[in-house]
């Protein structure tokens, strides 16, 4: 493949659930949703450059592939199919978010594609336009084109931005654990009459600003099923909130943990006592972000 330009370098960041409720099963398979989503300051690092032909990606794990199978290499052939471009691109990812982990990666870095290759080929697509698009790849696309603080709606595509945002630091914690959307959404199902309620508390409590009061109403109603299968969930939790984070949550299906904290040396603190006690944890410490970063 011919190189024939300079490229792009960009950032795909992750997100966390504030509030996550399952309302239904549609008939078309998804699930209707109602959730409070929130970039934060991890991020996969792409670069990007046009080629004469094909989709060529390269990513710095191979616990990944690198074909369609990949998010990002689908949202590039999608894109290159609607505008109908003969040419390719070369996408380099690499991955910092750990995988298939309730952080959104594989959409965050599918966004970034589609944002990418929109600057590259001069598309001119509008915010809106991109964010159809990406619906079309993933449910958490959408959201992570976006950024921010957002209530998301749907099957997740459906954003309605939150000024006020939120302003806080993050600890991640991974525990060494597998868990599949599809068997905690299945799971739930069989729970019949599970019925929550977090997300419009989230939403007006977002609007008064006030940290604690946000981290008094995290909740997330696919928690109570990963946590009875992976009970150290709940382990990551008491030791966070132990170690003066103000809530700490699961975040998506999981299995990553999450916790809220008012600055940074506390959350620091709140990292240290989890590792001492759960050194197999991939623990991150980052800042909440806005829009802005994404776009």
């Amino acid at each position: 493949m011919d190189i024939v330009t300079d490229g792009l370098k960009l950032q795909a960041y992750a997100k966390i659930n504030l509030s996550l409720d399952v309302l239904r099963q549609r008939e078309d398979g998804y699930h209707e949703v109602a959730m409070v989503m929130q970039s934060v300051g991890l991020f996969d690092t792409l670069r990007m450059e046009l080629v004469s032909n094909g989709i060529a990606l390269h990513l710095n794990t191979t616990a990944l592939p690198a074909d369609e199978r990949n998010l990002a290499w689908r949202a590039a052939r999608r894109f290159l199919n609607v505008h109908g471009i003969r040419s390719g691109v070369r996408i380099e990812i690499e991955k910092r978010i750990p995988i298939a982990a309730g952080l959104a990666g594989g959409s965050a870095d599918a966004a970034a594609v589609l944002r990418g290759l929109n600057e590259l080929f001069a598309t001119q697509m509008t915010a809106a336009e991109l964010i159809r698009l990406g619906a079309e790849i993933g449910s958490d696309v959408p959201f992570c084109l976006r950024g921010g603080t957002v209530l998301a709606t749907g099957r997740g595509e459906i954003l309605t931005p939150l000024s006020c945002g939120l302003h806080a630091w993050v600890v991640l914690a991974r525990p060494p654990i597998e868990v599949s959307t599809a068997w905690a959404y299945s799971t739930f199902d069989q729970l019949h009459g599970l019925e929550t309620s977090w997300t419009s508390a989230m939403v007006e409590t977002i609007k008064k600003g006030d940290l604690k009061e946000i981290a008094a109403r995290l909740g997330n109603a696919l928690e109570a099923v990963t946590l009875k299968a992976h009970p150290v969930i709940g382990d990551y939790k008491h030791i966070l909130k132990e170690n003066g984070a103000l809530a700490s949550l699961m975040s998506g299906s999981g299995p990553t943990v999450y916790a809220l904290t008012r600055d940074k040396v506390m959350a620091e603190r709140a990292a240290a006592a989890l590792s001492a006690v759960h050194p197999e944890a991939v623990v991150f410490v980052v800042p909440t972000t806005g829009p802005k970063e994404n776009g």
